[in-house]
């Protein structure tokens, strides 16, 4: 039998560890390895202090074995805007030889799988960065309908965000746009994972969220189908024949 495929993660906290729920939600069939960049704020003054480490750590990964290179955090992707994003994709690529996604794509091609173009959008950052990933979402097709974020700045603060918040924020966006078609969490570290059904639920639209769409675009690189039910619609995709008969 051949070895896992090894997914290499970028991610942005100076610890470099993979996030837990990278093999919560695959626990076989791929591996994951990660290496850090050190942010240190949600704000581009933090991100311009590491963008341009990130093909060099993405090499490290490479020299390690990955068979592709996911660059985790949202904002850190998105905030110099679509052509930028593109051009680090191809940086990368270039780099290591592999194929690549982002954060930022991977909620890109998740709300696109779902056929999502009209977006309720809740998140972490401050202003600036808002207003940052209302043009890139724009750019990238879709119509953003309203806009609300938490307004943190300190690159540890999201996590301290509780799941019960994150869950009303959603239920808040999609209040004020109930034409919406679907609903985007946006920051890497706000946890999404466990709520996503419930707030699927509770507003009858698809979520998507950072890191669990930048994990099911990562693993879809090395063949996996990324299907892992239970936490939502994304997820649930790509559901093998027998669990796809099975569902009502």
């Amino acid at each position: 039998m051949s070895a896992e495929p090894i997914v290499g993660l970028v991610v942005p906290n100076a610890e470099g560890n993979v996030p837990p729920e990278a093999y919560q939600l695959y626990p076989s069939g791929v591996r994951f390895i990660s290496a850090g960049l050190g942010l240190r704020s949600l704000s581009p003054r933090g991100y311009d202090a590491v963008i341009d480490h990130i093909a060099d750590v993405a090499k490290t990964l490479a020299a390690q074995g990955a068979a592709a290179i996911a660059v985790n955090g949202t904002s850190l992707t998105f905030y110099r805007g679509y052509a930028f994003h593109e051009q680090l994709k191809e940086s990368v690529r270039a780099a290591t030889g592999l194929p690549v996604s982002t954060m930022s794509s991977g909620v890109v091609d998740g709300l696109r799988a779902l056929g999502v173009r009209r977006v309720a959008v809740g998140t972490a950052y401050i202003d600036e960065v808002n207003n940052r990933l209302r043009q890139f979402l724009a750019d990238s097709g879709f119509e953003v309908l309203v806009l609300e974020g938490l307004g943190l700045e300190d690159f540890g603060a999201p996590g301290q965000v509780t799941e019960d918040d994150v869950l009303a924020l959603g239920q808040r966006v999609y209040a004020d746009a109930p034409d919406a078609d679907g609903i985007l969490i946006s920051c890497g570290g706000l946890r999404t994972l466990e709520i996503t059904r419930r707030l699927e639920e509770a507003c009858g639209l698809p979520v998507v969220s950072s890191r669990p769409a930048a994990l099911w675009a990562a693993v879809r690189l090395v063949g996996h189908s990324g299907y892992s039910p239970g936490y939502g619609r994304l997820l649930a995709l790509g559901a093998p024949a027998e669990a796809a008969r099975a569902t009502p």
